[in-house]
């Protein structure tokens, strides 16, 4: 078997989301895959791939409540509305790698906290990009919520900052048989 990976010259979503969405589009259609899942902050994202991935299962992964700011919800209420409205699943969920040692993180006078195994995990993905790790962990993430088989291919779509900027097919796997996970083809992503 042999298939194309686009590498992009320069990180950064914004400027590589059209080209990530169309790449992964193509490759979902040549390869009969019925699902995606899409890291989107904001939203701008996930509406964009809501149009572009019609007639398969969109999955779009937010931030968790209170990740930037307290009592805050980063997807604007006018993108959720956009996403639901095209039949786009939002899960909101607690970073898979992240989890409750980030709590350890906060506050004055509390001290560093040791590494966590997230963190190990989450520094060996971003080694092949910050999408790469955004990409794998959105898929357990989506696994967990049952939003996603794991005897299927899925194309997990992650970027650095805002936007998309890398596209995987993989089997995806629940974050605690994270190891499971198997990513069959990368699609593109930055060349750094």
């Amino acid at each position: 078997m042999e298939s194309k990976t686009t590498y992009f010259d320069k990180p950064g979503g914004e400027e590589n989301t059209s080209k990530t969405l169309a790449l992964a589009r193509q490759r979902a259609d040549e390869l009969g895959i019925k699902t995606v899942v899409v890291a989107s902050t904001v939203g701008g994202t996930a509406v964009k791939a809501v149009d572009i991935f019609t007639g398969l299962k969109v999955v779009i992964v937010t931030h968790t409540d209170g990740f930037r700011e307290p009592n805050t919800q980063e997807l604007t209420a006018e993108n959720r509305k956009i996403i639901e409205s095209k039949g786009g699943i939002i899960h909101t969920t607690t970073h898979a790698f992240g989890g409750i040692h980030r709590a350890l993180h906060q506050g004055e006078g509390r001290p560093a906290p040791t590494v966590a195994m997230g963190d190990v995990i989450a520094m060996t993905l971003r080694t092949f990009g910050q999408g790469m790790k955004v990409a794998l962990e959105i898929a357990a993430m989506a696994a967990d919520a049952g939003l996603v088989r794991t005897d299927e291919d899925v194309i997990c779509i992650g970027g650095t900052g805002r936007g998309a900027d890398t596209a995987v097919v993989l089997k995806p796997s629940y974050v605690h048989r994270f190891f499971d996970t198997r990513v069959k083809e990368i699609i593109c992503k930055p060349h750094f």
